[in-house]
């Protein structure tokens, strides 16, 4: 079984679904980001993009799409904050976007997307962007009705490290360094998206980002819900064999709704809620010293 997990030396924590809606404000809920990848998105990106791409190609070149909205020169102004930068870039775009006939914007809306999710939401390594979200973009009036903070959840674990020589990280940083705080009592004042979004919280499931597929095992890590914890056992669950951390290592044609059919229906009921009944912390903390013990002041990130 594969876990994605922080060890401190009180117990695991992970980011959840409730962290990524209070501290992103992203959707939670709705329709998993899911659907078919593909080998190639050169004649996708040159349909909905009007963007060239490389022959056998899934990626497209920042700089081509930043100068398609006229954000090439824009650049990060000195003692602006990242969360600065990013509203100046969404007002230039949506007064770019207000004066243009419908099918420009439509067309300049896309290639926004895709910068927004390929550069900043589900940031690699890389320089150039990612393709593999344009089919869900091809609709705009269906793209609000994903659960894209799933997906971010789910891509935020994978760039947690592919192996234990890899030491660096990939991801959207602002995210996992907010100062975290228990949620217990905290009302929804100012963040009315939470009332939707409150169903999936304290929930085992699974998050979905195309091929990441990934187990949200909210079940052993309840102290990031204020609750005792007791000793962590891990049953049986049908794994699921992804064929890789990469896009570029897909061959052909997928259908991951079709493929990780049973994974879907499990999100789609709102995976199993997480409850405890144990009033003390002893059998958990013996436990974990049993696992554990000195190894979890050596890695601060384990799988």
């Amino acid at each position: 079984m594969e876990v994605t997990t922080f060890v401190f030396p009180w117990g695991h924590m992970i980011p959840s679904l409730e962290d990524v809606s209070r501290i992103m404000g992203l959707r939670v809920h709705g329709k998993a980001v899911s659907g078919f990848t593909y080998l190639c998105y050169r004649e996708l990106a040159e349909r909905l993009l009007d963007l060239p791409v490389g022959h056998r190609s899934s990626l497209v070149p920042r700089v081509a799409l930043q100068e398609s909205l006229g954000l090439f020169d824009v650049g990060k102004g000195a003692g602006e904050t990242e969360d600065e930068h990013f509203q100046r870039l969404v007002r230039i775009s949506r007064r770019e976007l207000a004066s243009e006939p419908e099918a420009e914007a439509d067309l300049d809306l896309r290639r926004f997307l895709v910068l927004f999710l390929g550069r900043l939401l589900f940031a690699t390594r890389g320089d150039a962007v990612h393709c593999r979200f344009l089919p869900l973009l091809e609709d705009l009036s269906e793209v609000g009705g994903y659960a894209w903070g799933a997906a971010f959840l789910a891509h935020q674990f994978d760039s947690l490290g592919a192996s234990e020589r890899q030491t660096s990280t990939s991801g959207f940083f602002p995210f996992l360094q907010v100062v975290w705080q228990s949620y217990l009592g905290e009302s929804d004042e100012g963040q009315p998206w939470l009332v939707q979004a409150r169903p999936y919280f304290g929930r085992s499931v699974w998050v979905h980002a195309f091929n990441l597929v990934l187990p949200l095992r909210l079940f052993l890590f309840q102290h990031s819900l204020g609750l005792q914890q007791s000793a962590a056992e891990f049953p049986i669950w049908d794994r699921y064999h992804r064929p890789g951390r990469s896009f570029r290592g897909l061959h052909g044609t997928t259908d991951w709704r079709e493929r990780a059919k049973k994974q879907i229906s499990d999100w789609e009921r709102k995976g199993k809620a997480v409850k405890s009944t144990v009033t003390t912390d002893d059998a958990y903390l013996q436990a974990y010293a049993l696992k554990y013990g000195g190894k979890v002041y050596r890695s601060a990130d384990t799988r």
